[in-house]
């Protein structure tokens, strides 16, 4: 078990590499290459997990898969890592949007969901414990809308829904009732 920094592009290219290969930048430091892109790409997400926690992928489709961090190609800094297309057995049509770790599945947690036109649901996190490899269903998405944001929650936060024209909608994350992997969820 080992702490691992996890790089996603923008592209979907995704890459882990070990926290003890870097080190600590000194006074005047100019730092040090964490992954390479192509021109039109860039680095997106990078955070730290451990190599026993999990990752679910959340497609715009409203579908879950999930790796264990070890699954994923341990690479070096230099290096731009290995396409998440050949990693999770997704459809064509379908990309991933979110993602979170999990460390554990309990059952005080929530994964949050919210899609382009603005529906939301709340789903317990202990029901994404034991997903297949040709994904599990994690919101129903209605025509003309698709998944854009999951997040883990403790089911006490306060959410806040920005829309395209800059408005925010604020409300209490009980007001939001849990519901069922299938479910579709409510109006945000």
């Amino acid at each position: 078990q080992e702490d691992m920094v996890v790089t996603i592009s923008h592209g979907g290219y995704i890459k882990r590499f070990p926290v003890s290969g870097f080190r600590k930048q000194g006074r005047g430091g100019r730092g040090s290459q964490g992954a390479s892109t192509k021109e039109e790409d860039w680095i997106e997400h990078l955070f730290v997990a451990s190599t026993h926690d999990y990752i679910l992928f959340f497609t715009n489709k409203g579908r879950c898969y999930w790796l264990k961090v070890y699954q994923i190609p341990q690479l070096g800094r230099g290096t731009r890592g290995k396409a998440l297309v050949n990693l999770i057995e997704r459809s064509a049509e379908e990309k991933v949007c979110a993602f979170v770790t999990v460390k554990e599945f309990a059952e005080d947690k929530y994964v949050l969901m919210c899609t382009k036109n603005g529906t939301v649901k709340k789903t317990a996190l202990s029901d994404f414990s034991n997903p297949r490899s040709s994904g599990i269903i994690a919101i129903n998405i209605e025509e003309n809308d698709e998944l854009i944001a999951a997040a883990i929650t403790n089911g006490s936060n306060e959410v806040i829904i920005g829309t395209s024209e800059g408005k925010a909608v604020r409300f209490v994350e009980t007001d939001a009732r849990p519901m069922g992997r299938s479910a579709t969820g409510v109006r945000g």
